[in-house]
């Protein structure tokens, strides 16, 4: 038995655990604020982004189609995905790391656990103006202009 699980590992499989890290609360956000290259990404749909979010965070509903944002994300940078209850964050940090992100980090629990940890959220009702503003800003908030993340 030993060495048919030695050969498994050998086989190049790789546990979805080590191709992302799911992180509780605090860990996610101290992660977060460490990170010099972050994007802190909400993978819920557009109306539960607009009633609440995490700060500085930009949505890419995981409904959608990933082939955008992954072929415009920079590859160098540190990627935070959150969702309700931690379920979408996860197929989505597991589908980003597929594709060659090896800086990926789903908050365990969701917005959820981050509510019982009764840290900040955001609650600014946004339009649909607002959150394409907001992503503008946020690609630009480096250099003055748009740019690749």
């Amino acid at each position: 038995m030993f060495i048919l699980v030695l050969s498994g590992i050998s086989a190049g499989q790789v546990p979805d655990s080590l191709k992302y890290k799911s992180l509780p609360p605090a860990a996610f956000l101290s992660a977060y604020q460490k990170s010099e290259k972050g994007i802190m990404i909400d993978v819920r749909e557009f109306f539960e982004y607009k009633k609440s979010r995490l700060k500085d965070a930009i949505n890419i509903p995981s409904m959608g189609n990933f082939d955008i944002p992954i072929d415009t994300i920079n590859k160098n940078y540190d990627l935070f995905f959150y969702c309700t209850s931690g379920f979408r964050s996860k197929r989505v940090a597991k589908i980003f790391s597929d594709k060659g992100f090896t800086r990926c980090y789903s908050l365990e629990g969701g917005i959820a656990a981050w509510r019982r940890e009764k840290m900040a959220v955001e609650k600014k009702r946004l339009t649909t103006h607002d959150a394409r503003h907001k992503e503008e800003l946020q690609r630009t908030h480096d250099t003055g202009h748009k740019e690749e993340f």
